[in-house]
C-alpha cells in the first residue's frame, strides 16, 4: 500500500538564540556550545521519564522556513551540484531536520541543550536518546563529495539559499 501523504504533530518547539536561518551554524559539531531550549507540550510531558539518563539526544524537526525542494541542489559546503539526498540541504522532498545535542538539564517541559544549530520557533516532531552503540559507525571509510569539503564546516554558516522567503 502506497500512502500518498503523512501527518505529524509537533510535541514541542526549539528555541535558539538564530531568529533567522542566515548566519545559523549547519550542524551541531559547529554550534559547540550554544545554548537553546526544547519545550515540550503538555501532552507529552510524560514521554520526558528517563530522558535525563542520557547525555545527548537527537531531535528531529521540520524546516518550516524552506522554500520548495529541488533533487539537486548546491550545499552549503560546495559550488557544485548534488542529488538532495547526498547532502543535508534542508530544502527537501519532506523537510525533516536531525540534529544531535548535549542534554545539560530537564526542568518540568523544558530541555536544556547544547551545541543547537536550529532556528527559534522550530516545530519539533521527536526526540530520541543518542546511543553510541546504535549510532556511531566505526567503519564508515567513505563520505562521498563531502571528503573534499568537511574542513570548512567550523566555518560555514547558512547563507539564506533555501529560505521560502
Amino acid at each position: 500500500m502506497l500512502l500518498r501523504e503523512i501527518i505529524y504533530k509537533p510535541i514541542g518547539v526549539i528555541h535558539s538564540p538564530f531568529k533567522s536561518p542566515h548566519g545559523t551554524p549547519i550542524q551541531p559539531s559547529a554550534a559547540y556550545n550554544i545554548e537553546g531550549v526544547v519545550e515540550i507540550f503538555p501532552d507529552y510531558v510524560d514521554g520526558l521519564r528517563d530522558l535525563d539518563g542520557f547525555s545527548h539526544i537527537i531531535l528531529i524537526y521540520h524546516f518550516h522556513l524552506v522554500k520548495e525542494y529541488s533533487l539537486l541542489v548546491k550545499p552549503y559546503m560546495d559550488n557544485e551540484l548534488h542529488g538532495i539526498f547526498a547532502t543535508r540541504a534542508p530544502a527537501r522532498p519532506n523537510p525533516i531536520g536531525i540534529s544531535i545535542v548535549r542534554l545539560k538539564k530537564i526542568n518540568g517541559n523544558k530541555l536544556y541543550v547544547l551545541d543547537i544549530d536550529i532556528v527559534d520557533d522550530t516545530p519539533l516532531l521527536d526526540i530520541k536518546p543518542y546511543v553510541p552503540e546504535f549510532d556511531v559507525r566505526t567503519d564508515v571509510r567513505k563520505i562521498g563529495w563531502l571528503e573534499e569539503n568537511i574542513k570548512k564546516l567550523p566555518s560555514v554558516r547558512d547563507d539564506g539559499r533555501f529560505l521560502r522567503y
